[in-house]
C-alpha cells in the first residue's frame, strides 16, 4: 500500500511542475498563437537563474524572485520586439523561437558548463514527514500545495477578473476585442510574461527535484506540449488535468515498464486524440 501511495505522490508532485510550465505554454498560444519553442529555454535558464542567487545569497525566496524577475524581462523583450513583428506569421514566430531554443541552450552550456545541478531545497523543507507510516519528502508536497494555488490563483485571474475577462474575449475574437476598446497588444505582453514567468517559477520551484541540467529544455518542452494535447490548447482546466495525467503516466511508466516509458505517455495521447481531436477540454 505505501508503495502505491509513495509513487502516486511522485507523479502528481512532477505533474504539479508540468502544469506550471504547461499552463503558460497553453496561454500563449490560446491568446497570440504563438507556438512558443524557447517555453523549455525559460524553464532552464529560470532553474539555472535560481541556483546561482541560492548559492550567493542562501534564500531560496530570493531566487524564485530574482529568477522569475530576470526570464520576464527576457521574455517581455521578446515579445515586444522580435514576435510582434511577426504577428499571427505561426511559421516564422515558431521558427523564431525555435532558433532562440538553441541559442539559449548554448549559452547555459557556456555559462554553467555539462553538468548536472541541483537547486538547494529551502531549509524549513529539508525534512521528511511521516505519512501513514512512511517517510515522504516535505518539499515534494509543498510543490503539490503550491502547484494547486497556483492552479486557484490562475483560475481566479481568468473567471474572475476584468483583466481575465478581456483575455478571454482576445481568445473568441481579437478584432471584436479591439473594437471594444480592449488593448490587445497590452494583453498579449502580459499574457506572454505570465507564461515566461510560470515557466521560469517551474524551473527554480523543481530544480531540488529534478535539478537543472543541458538538455532539460527539450525534455520539459516535449512533456509540456504532450500535456497541452491532452488537456487541451489555451485550457488552464486542461493544463492541470494533462499536467497530473501526464506525471502520473509517466512515474508509474519509469516504475513499472523502464525500457516502454515514453510509450506510456505518447499511447495514451493518441488515444484521446483519437477520440477528442482538440483534448479533453480544448474547443471543438
Amino acid at each position: 500500500m505505501n508503495f502505491w501511495v509513495l509513487q502516486t505522490l511522485n507523479g502528481i508532485s512532477f505533474g504539479m511542475l508540468l502544469f506550471l510550465l504547461a499552463s503558460g505554454l497553453s496561454l500563449i498560444y490560446g491568446l497570440m498563437k504563438i507556438l512558443n519553442l524557447a517555453h523549455g529555454s525559460f524553464y532552464l535558464l529560470g532553474g539555472y537563474a535560481g541556483l546561482v542567487v541560492v548559492q550567493k545569497t542562501g534564500s531560496f525566496l530570493l531566487a524564485v524572485a530574482a529568477a522569475t524577475f530576470a526570464i520576464v524581462l527576457i521574455g517581455v523583450l521578446m515579445e515586444r520586439f522580435l514576435l510582434r513583428r511577426l504577428h499571427l506569421q505561426e511559421m516564422p514566430q515558431t521558427l523564431l523561437t525555435f532558433g532562440f531554443l538553441f541559442i539559449f541552450s548554448d549559452l547555459a552550456m557556456l555559462i554553467w558548463g555539462s553538468n548536472p545541478e541541483t537547486v538547494p531545497k529551502p531549509e524549513m523543507f529539508s525534512q521528511s514527514i511521516e505519512i501513514a507510516g512512511f517517510f515522504y519528502p516535505s518539499y515534494r508536497l509543498f510543490i503539490i500545495g503550491f502547484g494547486l494555488a497556483v492552479a486557484l490563483v490562475l483560475w481566479w485571474i481568468q473567471d474572475g477578473t476584468r483583466v481575465g475577462a478581456m483575455i478571454r474575449a482576445g481568445v473568441d475574437n481579437e478584432e471584436i476585442a479591439r473594437a471594444l476598446g480592449i488593448n490587445v497588444s497590452l494583453l498579449f505582453t502580459l499574457v506572454f510574461a505570465l507564461g515566461a514567468f510560470l515557466a521560469a517559477l517551474g524551473g527554480v520551484m523543481g530544480g531540488p527535484i529534478m535539478g537543472v541540467y543541458p538538455g532539460a529544455d527539450f525534455e520539459v518542452l516535449l512533456l509540456g506540449f504532450v500535456v497541452v494535447i491532452i488537456g487541451g490548447l489555451g485550457s488552464l482546466k486542461g493544463a492541470l488535468i494533462g499536467g497530473l495525467i501526464v506525471g502520473l503516466l509517466d512515474n508509474f511508466g519509469k516504475v513499472f515498464f523502464p525500457e516502454f516509458a515514453l510509450f506510456t505517455i505518447f499511447a495514451p495521447m493518441a488515444l484521446i486524440l483519437a477520440v477528442r481531436p482538440t483534448g479533453l477540454f480544448g474547443r471543438e
